[in-house]
């Protein structure tokens, strides 16, 4: 079992009818939903929970935490950003979604200000897949299409070591790295641009599939403590008498320091 913790902020969903409409049980909530599966043990976390829902506990338990977030970055507590951090670093996977492009966490594993270019007019958005053997995806056709999004554009400011394997195009003209993927310490990370609140994105069964296949290619193969303990040599050493061969150094005036 995979054990993965979805944490969405909830604020959009709680202070307008419109969009708790489309997400009656939180965007947190649709995602547990559609991404059940038997090899997939789910639990949810929200920002207003004690510790954002992030205690050491279930950081330390989360194989894969999958982040969703936009008006409320700022509100993110800097020392739950560093401890999910540490987990990253450990091996634990990150999924970043739409606007969490911009959160603490996203910021702080790729280190750049991850700006871009946006503009809501509900237009039409094709994502191509331009990795096609990668985990990821698998099961996606050369592209698929979302009726309605929130445009992002380039320049998107992420770190060059980024594997880009989606490239978003915008019936506006615009064109963005849609789905990117990185490596932090042991822990992979995935960013994927689709997931407006005000459009039903994440009931889109091409969506779920991305995002369900990134869980699985993000699980950690181990953890690994960021301290690592003391290493034992693997040969024999011989120790080496260096006295003899030490280099005298002298002062000024040439006696021996």
């Amino acid at each position: 079992m995979i054990k993965v913790t979805i944490w969405n902020e909830f604020r959009h969903e709680q202070e307008i009818p419109a969009i708790a409409a489309i997400y009656p049980k939180g965007i947190h909530g649709q995602l547990a939903e559609a991404l059940a599966a038997e090899d997939l043990e789910i639990r949810t976390a929200t920002l207003d929970q004690p510790e954002h829902g992030l205690t050491d506990e279930v950081l330390q338990s989360t194989d894969v935490l999958v982040w969703w977030g936009h008006c409320a970055h700022a509100l993110v507590r800097d020392d739950i950003v560093e401890k999910v951090h540490q987990r990253i670093l450990e091996g634990m996977g990150l999924i970043v979604l739409h606007s969490g492009h911009f959160s603490k966490i996203f910021k702080r594993v790729t280190g750049c200000t991850c700006s871009l270019k946006w503009r809501e007019a509900g237009e039409k958005c094709r994502l191509w897949n331009i990795a096609p053997t990668h985990p990821i995806t698998q099961g996606i056709g050369e592209y698929f299409e979302l009726p309605h999004e929130e445009m992002y554009g380039e320049r998107f400011d992420i770190p060059e070591d980024g594997k880009v394997i989606f490239i978003g195009w915008f019936e506006g003209g615009n064109v963005f790295r849609s789905g990117v993927t990185f490596e932090r310490g042991y822990g992979k990370v995935f960013y994927f641009q689709p997931g407006h609140e005000s459009y039903p994105t994440y009931y889109d069964a091409n969506v779920i599939k991305v995002i369900g296949n990134a869980i699985r290619w993000a699980r950690p193969v181990f953890f690994r403590a960021h301290s690592a303990p003391n290493s034992p040599a693997l040969e024999e050493i011989r120790s080496v008498d260096t006295a003899p061969h030490a280099a005298v150094l002298q002062n000024a005036d040439g006696t021996n320091r």
